[in-house]
């Protein structure tokens, strides 16, 4: 049985007879091809590519969702039958999971678009902080005892830097009100598990791997606030999404995503080192 992700957070969504991705029970997220856009088949292209490259680390491997080929499906806007990628579903193994969509890199569009698409791009990276921090907010979702708080996207996307810090605030707070708590900074932030380490092990990646070029690619943060409130260990997660816009790295290093990873690297410290009341090493 086939639904709508209920934990999706940006991107389209399979709602009001729309085209969009759907999940089943089995951990499987299904995400459309569309006939008349090169993004499915640039994304299908690169899956194959990557599952099939020896050159990619095992341990980075843990950051891209498994790909399990493609499968005709009845689409969500009922126009038949439709080639979807099989996906790993990211939030299945997670209770109502907090989650941030950060798109990376002060530019999103490439040089091989249309010209149409260039253009749209270049407006919403002016207008949002894509070019000022390197980095954007997509969507968002954060638990708390009363449910979730999931702002509209024309207000993330008019978010500033300072919202960016407030909501990597609120991320790890038990609240968020106007002074979020961070009292969980140091558990899903920091320590040898933490997602500052996972970052900063992207990061390592991207100083040398040459292969691709991740255009208007997300960093997915995602973990399980209740299970902090109720006394349990959390399970954190960073993961690598959307493909649709990568091209061939031909033998250059991806400065633009390396970039603005380490840029959101250091929001992310910062808000740890905030928590802690003392300042960080320098480690980038």
């Amino acid at each position: 049985m086939l639904k709508v992700p209920e934990h999706q957070v940006a991107g389209r969504q399979a709602i009001d007879g729309k085209l969009g991705p759907l999940i089943d029970n089995s951990g499987h997220f299904y995400k459309p091809l569309q006939d008349d856009d090169e993004r499915g088949t640039r994304e299908l292209t690169f899956y194959h590519s990557f599952s099939s490259n020896t050159r990619i680390p095992h341990h980075i491997r843990r950051f891209f969702p498994v790909f399990h080929g493609t499968q005709l499906l009845k689409a969500s806007d009922g126009s038949g039958l439709r080639p979807h990628l099989v996906l790993q579903d990211i939030t299945s193994d997670h209770l109502n999971p907090s989650i941030l969509d950060i798109k990376i890199g002060s530019r999103t569009w490439y040089l091989e678009a249309s010209n149409d698409y260039i253009q749209d791009c270049f407006h919403k990276d002016k207008t949002t902080t894509t070019v000022s921090l390197g980095f954007r907010i997509c969507g968002l979702q954060i638990y708390n005892e009363l449910g979730f708080w999931k702002p509209g996207r024309k207000l993330v996307r008019n978010f500033t830097a300072d919202d960016v810090r407030s909501v990597l605030s609120k991320f790890v707070s038990s609240n968020v009100g106007p002074e979020p708590d961070c009292c969980f900074a140091d558990s899903v932030y920091g320590g040898c598990d933490g997602i500052l380490e996972r970052l900063l092990e992207l990061k390592t990646w991207f100083e040398d791997q040459t292969m691709y070029h991740f255009r208007s690619c997300s960093v997915l943060l995602l973990f399980d606030k209740e299970s902090f409130l109720k006394g349990k260990t959390p399970f954190a997660e960073v993961k690598l999404i959307d493909f649709a816009h990568v091209v061939d790295g031909n033998g250059v290093i991806d400065h633009n995503f390396l970039g603005g990873l380490c840029s959101f690297i250091k929001f992310v410290s910062q808000v740890l080192a905030d928590s802690k009341g003392s300042t960080m090493e320098d480690k980038f």
